[in-house]
């Protein structure tokens, strides 16, 4: 199958990998051919990797392959014939001239909320989407939309949610659980667990009014906390600080802290009911929350916690809208791949300053808390050893940790696939894997995005390679109305 000169045993050290972090990239063979295969030094040149030709554009072929952390080479099998492609980074070697490439780890430094004035100024160009255009884009004819129609729609979605109110996300029935925050971190932990939800609002009876919302993101703090200074962790060390002590030692973590070396209070995100739903999505947006607490008040009254708005019940809103009136909105009939919509797996030769990221199921959960944190991610995609998805692992996830205290496990022993099951044996909001695991293509309309985002408990959806289900990229609720956002929120 391999030329004669091509031998996987001179190149099997070639690669640096670190652990089981996979990072997807897309190749594009652009010269045409009748059967176009691809291999390189992150398979050890043992497996030919077909490569999909482009639909209505004859001489193109892609595949999305992931690949570990390090410097590559690659080559692609053409017709029977070995060849690279000049117009990528290229250089000679052991098996003649070889493309080349490096897969780089993921910053740390990236940063998880856009500011104010960035979001409010990015109306013409969409400079803070971390996009990445699928070779597809490149290679297709574009969707025709004037701009005209595409200023109009988000104009139209603009307008529906000025005038309509925060009162409207209310539900005719329901219950909102809010924790008082001298309780232990440990019992807040394992209430969020049996409530089977991922945050709660913070109430301060010393006060006399909210103040915060503890989150799944704090617990994932607070186990790596503990796991930096020993291996197993203990009840005990859970039950020693109150919620409010954890976010008082969060903000030192974090050096939020006045010239005094005091702790900077936070104050909390809130809207009221007669709040339009456009200043509530921008007030989830601008503060990089997931949630804003929906609270009455009154004189003389206890504040009244109604509601906790998230983008999901807005967009539900705007599902509602639009379905009434889909000619008015063309923006909604284009496919996601046409729109600088959600983060893409990078092209070969694309510059990337958040590489996407996967881990396999033997990765350790300590890897993937790591990941979540330090790349500002609320996801992770799990994949097999063919590189199609099987789950995905958010940070809601680490409330199953609860059952059977099973955070007091050595998180580095723990792998995502053991972590991922105590989810799926749990009660919702953790449910089957079908219904965890939502995808769709690139091809698919941004209305079909949107009504599939709107449905309870999805917050996300991966994009994926059709029939082999390779991940292509990630859309989320938040990429969705940072979309809308522009030149028309």
């Amino acid at each position: 199958m391999f030329a004669s000169d091509m031998n996987p045993a001179r190149d099997a050290g070639r690669v640096t990998t670190v652990g089981t972090v996979l990072f997807p990239i897309q190749f594009t063979w652009p010269h045409g051919g009748r059967s176009v295969f691809l291999s390189g030094s992150f398979n050890r040149w043992t497996e030919l990797v077909p490569m999909s030709q482009v639909e209505g554009c004859p001489n193109a072929f892609q595949a999305v392959y992931a690949v570990p952390l390090g410097c590559h080479e690659y080559k692609f099998f053409v017709d029977g014939e070995w060849r690279h492609d000049e117009r990528q980074p290229h250089k000679t070697g052991e098996y003649g001239i070889v493309n080349t490439f490096d897969a780089i780890p993921i910053p740390a430094e990236v940063p998880l909320v856009h500011p104010r004035s960035e979001i409010l100024n990015n109306m013409e160009v969409d400079n803070g989407l971390m996009h990445r255009v699928s070779a597809v884009t490149l290679n297709q004819a574009m969707p025709r939309i004037s701009e005209e129609d595409v200023t109009a729609s988000r104009h139209r979605i603009a307008v529906y949610l000025q005038g309509h109110t925060a009162y409207e996300l209310l539900p005719e029935s329901g219950k909102v659980v809010a924790l008082d925050v001298a309780l232990p971190v440990k019992q807040a932990f394992h209430i969020l667990s049996e409530q089977g939800i991922p945050l709660a609002p913070l109430w301060d009876f010393r006060k006399g009014k909210f103040v915060g919302v503890i989150t799944a993101s704090d617990f994932i703090l607070i186990l790596r906390e503990l796991v930096n200074n020993r291996s197993n962790l203990t009840e005990e060390e859970l039950e020693t600080h109150s919620i409010a002590a954890w976010k008082e030692g969060k903000a030192y973590l974090k050096g939020q802290v006045d010239g005094h070396g005091r702790p900077i209070p936070k104050e909390l995100i809130y809207a009221s009911p007669s709040e339009n739903l456009k200043d509530v999505a921008l007030k989830i947006l601008q503060s990089g929350v997931a949630i804003v607490p929906i609270i009455h008040l009154e004189d003389g009254l206890f504040p009244q916690l109604l509601h906790l708005a998230s983008l999901a019940g807005i967009l539900k809103c705007i599902c509602r809208y639009v379905k009434h009136c889909p000619a008015s909105l063309p923006i909604l009939q284009l496919p996601i791949y046409a729109i600088p919509l959600g983060t893409w797996v990078p092209r070969i030769g694309e510059s990337s300053s958040r590489p996407f990221a996967m881990l396999r199921l033997t990765a350790s959960l300590s890897s993937a808390l790591d990941m979540l944190v330090e790349a500002h991610v609320s996801s992770i995609p799990i994949v097999d050893d063919n590189d199609s998805l099987v789950d995905v692992y958010c940070r809601s996830d680490i409330m199953a940790l609860a059952k059977g205290r099973a955070y007091t496990h050595n998180l580095n022993e723990m792998t995502v696939h053991q972590a991922l099951q105590l989810g799926l044996d749990s009660n919702p909001p953790y449910g089957t894997r079908s219904q965890r695991c939502q995808m769709c293509l690139r091809t698919d309309t941004l209305l079909k995005v949107m009504e599939q985002l709107a449905n309870p408990g999805v917050r996300r959806l991966v994009i994926v390679e059709a029939g082999s289900n390779r991940v292509e990229g990630i859309i989320s609720l938040t990429d969705i109305f940072r979309s809308l956002k522009k030149r028309g929120m």
